[in-house]
């Protein structure tokens, strides 16, 4: 068995440009952890703003998701060969990601999925559920009936979120910068669609149970005007950038009784956050059979990496960018390690 292997990697801060495929070491496990072959996957903004130098951590081998299937499992935990998913657990942060050919994960960090679906369309649904499940249950505690506004909804993150929503009945109201993405939303159950905007506290006279803001700092403040006392709101994204809020001060600005929290994909995986309390291989199957729409709207061979980064930093990617890997010998890359 070989001890190198294939990896895009991250050679310098700056534009696609600096993705380069390269022969690196082949990582090695421990108990506790699994060996991935990765066969695919998906784009996720933070691997974006990791490739500019504007992240907390990143590793050279950025990724912070992948499926394929288990090569070494020295724990037992999971079979050799079994389809898996590997969600963040460090990957593309303290450890090298999913761009490689093959991943080291934390046991806590895998989980097995039987599904027929096709890798690239498995690559598009585990980070984007896993985190969207955790934020509209574990945090935001969304019940049935109630009231909730997702803003930014027609990001990956945000149709996942109008999906979960819909499905455990309840209300939703959802924000896009789009109008032609209305019909869209109502497809999807959305019962109020609204175009994203400043100063979407004043248009609304609604004031949600739960919301959940994808858009980030920019509209933190009006997020927690937007929901009623006793309610909560959970910041999850950042689609609008990663500037601070301008001279915050809470007793000034923010409204009483609301409970505001944020989410980082980081601890999923840890005890607060376990994979086990999870349903995603009934959510694989609920995409199968065709409830929800989850396809890639974006699918790169492993060779195009930069045309891939290149519609994630356009902000229109309409959905998830997957990512999925060929044969090496076809690729024909370098043979020399860093």
């Amino acid at each position: 068995m070989s001890d190198s292997m294939n990896a895009i990697v991250i050679t310098k801060f700056g534009g696609p440009e600096v993705l380069e495929h390269q022969i690196v070491p082949k990582p090695t496990v421990r108990t506790g952890e699994v060996l991935v072959a990765v066969k695919a996957f998906g784009l996720n903004h933070a691997e974006m703003h990791m490739r500019k130098g504007e992240w907390d951590e990143w590793n050279p081998i950025t990724g912070l998701e992948c499926v394929g299937v288990v090569e070494v499992c020295p724990g037992g935990e999971f079979k050799v060969g079994e389809t898996v998913a590997g969600v963040m657990g460090g990957l593309g942060r303290n450890r090298p990601g999913g761009y490689g050919e093959f991943a080291a994960v934390p046991v806590t960090n895998v989980i097995a999925v039987q599904t027929s679906l096709p890798w690239e369309e498995l690559a598009a649904i585990p980070e984007i559920y896993i985190t969207v499940w955790s934020c509209l249950f574990t945090v935001l505690d969304l019940q049935k009936g109630e009231r909730i506004l997702i803003r930014g909804a027609t990001s990956t993150l945000g149709q996942a979120a109008v999906n979960l929503a819909v499905s455990a009945g309840a209300r939703v109201t959802a924000t896009t910068r789009r109008q032609e993405r209305f019909e869209l939303l109502k497809q999807m159950g959305a019962a109020e669609t609204i175009i994203e905007q400043a100063g979407l506290d004043r248009i609304s006279a609604v004031e949600f149970d739960k919301v959940l803001n994808l858009i980030g700092n920019r509209v933190l403040l009006e997020s927690i005007n937007l929901t009623k006392s006793g309610g909560r709101m959970l910041q999850a994204g950042w689609l609008g950038g990663l500037d601070p809020v301008p001279d915050f001060n809470p007793m000034l600005q923010m409204k009483s009784g609301v409970h505001f929290s944020l989410f980082h994909g980081k601890v999923l995986g840890s005890p607060g956050f376990p994979f086990s309390e999870i349903p995603l291989q009934r959510i694989v199957h609920q995409i199968e059979n065709g409830e929800w729409n989850a396809r890639p709207t974006h699918v790169f061979d492993y060779q195009d990496i930069r045309q891939a980064h290149g519609i994630l930093d356009s902000g229109d990617a309409g959905g998830k960018i997957v990512v999925k890997r060929l044969d090496a010998k076809i690729l024909g890359l370098a043979a020399s390690l860093p």
